[in-house]
């Protein structure tokens, strides 16, 4: 059975993860309650054959004075975007965003800036073809961490998924993502916590 051994260790910390986060807006109190909902109610959240939603880690990658941040060009999407992943039946999504960082932007030195949630998110999947499969519409319920790397390491493409990789400037990362929603909702309020944890640090 899935919920034997690290699998439900591992999920039951993430709950309680979940549960202390304090929402930063409106946003994440609405999501954090439908995240802790839909792991609660359905065993197979964690896995891609739960087709409604399922789990997913994001990683908001950035470099040591916080001046870059890292993206890949989403072949799905067409856009440039953060990193992560699919839980695919995992359920520490700290070490799924360190995964697909490294497997996505070809780089080995990447660390947390803290095992804590940085942010949570249910985010809207179109329907595209995936591999030559049809994949539904379906929701992301997403956690993002913060994760930090060597803007110097060389970096290198993931082609089944992405065709660039690029360290960009916060300002730079919003005009590159074309599209408006997660420009708006997600990447505008990571950069602004982040530039919140490195004010607070100074001060």
């Amino acid at each position: 059975m899935i919920l034997e051994g690290n699998y439900a260790m591992n999920r039951q910390k993430l709950v309680s993860q979940i549960r202390r986060y304090v929402p930063y807006n409106e946003q994440e109190e609405a999501d954090k309650a439908l995240i802790l909902n839909w792991i609660e109610k359905n065993d197979d959240a964690f896995l891609r054959d739960n087709v409604v939603a399922h789990m997913t880690a994001s990683a908001w990658v950035v470099d040591k004075d916080r001046s870059k941040v890292l993206m890949v060009y989403h072949n799905i999407y067409h856009s440039w975007s953060w990193l992560g992943g699919h839980a695919d039946g995992e359920t520490d999504l700290l070490a799924v965003a360190i995964r697909e960082v490294k497997e996505e932007a070809g780089i080995s030195d990447v660390r947390p800036v803290s095992e804590e949630i940085f942010s949570l998110e249910s985010l809207t999947v179109d329907e595209h073809v995936k591999k030559g499969r049809y994949v539904s519409s379906h929701l992301h319920l997403n956690v993002t961490y913060l994760l930090e790397a060597d803007s110097e390491e060389q970096v290198s493409v993931k082609a089944d998924e992405n065709s660039g990789v690029a360290w960009f400037t916060p300002e730079e990362a919003l005009k590159k993502s074309t599209e408006p929603w997660f420009v708006e909702r997600v990447y505008a309020k990571l950069i602004e916590k982040t530039r919140s944890q490195s004010e607070a640090k100074i001060g």
